[in-house]
């Protein structure tokens, strides 16, 4: 069937109308092309990022499960740990320094030399290392030590002596060593008493040699310094062997001006009485 002029006219008229047209989607406008009739299609697609996405679907929920927390190691309770302070920790700290693993004298307080001194004893023997001291340590170090003797739970002094020199082993003998800050009185090579000693600075140094006692001074003061050396016990010139106050109240913070110190009035007071003039001193570190 043919169409009139006059219905092709208006078609044609609507088409071009149309193409000019614009629609308006969310929040930003599209414009929409109506194909001409010589192409193939009547309308371009708006662009992609003009078009509403989509919801995203929820992720499902994981089914992995968290792995399971494991409990706390537990360690053996301990006998013995820092803080103590008992004639136990004594015992301890003897047998450790029997094993080279303790290098003071034992003094019954379980601190932190003490502490890592178990510590190096477990790593040794193949023990926790903890620094507190549980059944298992404490058998280990009793099958390789011996019960300690009472001068080594009960020391003279607060350092080990050193061994003495070689000229402190015959007749009697004030045997003094600058490395474990000690003083031996020895008879026929045998320590009779020791005590903790303190030599000079760096400035006026303690004298080292073989000596003899030149003196004897009870209430002696220095006429340099002006302060009191009881039972002083000279030896080379000037320097003595001496109690000293300041030692006993301060230690090794201070030092002597060349002389001797000792701390321990009684044990100085007792040697004081059996030291003639003449009596060998040796100084060696």
């Amino acid at each position: 069937m043919r169409r009139s002029r006059a219905f092709r006219t208006t078609l044609t008229g609507t088409l071009a109308l149309a193409a000019a047209l614009s629609v308006t989607t969310g929040c930003k406008e599209v414009r929409v092309r109506i194909d001409d009739g010589k192409g193939a299609g009547h309308a371009a697609p708006a662009p992609s990022a003009s078009l509403p996405t989509a919801p995203t679907a929820p992720a499902a929920p994981s089914s992995t499960r968290a792995p399971a927390t494991r409990p706390p190691a537990t360690h053996p309770k301990p006998v013995l740990a820092p803080g103590a302070r008992s004639e136990r920790v004594r015992e301890l700290q003897a047998r450790l320094r029997q094993l080279k693993h303790f290098d003071r004298n034992p003094t019954g307080y379980y601190g932190s030399v003490t502490a890592a001194a178990v510590t190096a004893f477990q790593r040794e023997q193949g023990l926790p290392r903890t620094g507190s001291v549980d059944e298992a340590t404490l058998s280990a170090l009793r099958v390789r030590t011996q019960r300690p003797t009472r001068d080594e739970l009960y020391p003279p002094t607060t350092r080990p002596v050193a061994a003495p020199d070689k000229r402190c082993l015959t007749g009697r003998v004030i045997c003094i060593s600058k490395t474990s800050d000690t003083l031996a009185w020895m008879v026929d090579g045998k320590v009779v008493s020791a005590m903790d000693v303190r030599f000079g600075s760096q400035y006026t140094p303690t004298r080292e040699g073989t000596f003899g006692i030149t003196f004897k001074s009870r209430h002696h003061v220095s006429t340099i310094y002006d302060t009191p050396m009881p039972y002083a016990m000279f030896f080379s010139g000037g320097q003595a062997i001496h109690y000293s106050s300041d030692f006993a109240a301060r230690g090794y913070a201070g030092a002597s001006h060349g002389c001797v110190n000792v701390r321990d009035k009684k044990k100085i007071a007792a040697l004081f009485q059996q030291v003639r003039p003449g009596t060998k001193v040796v100084i060696y570190k």
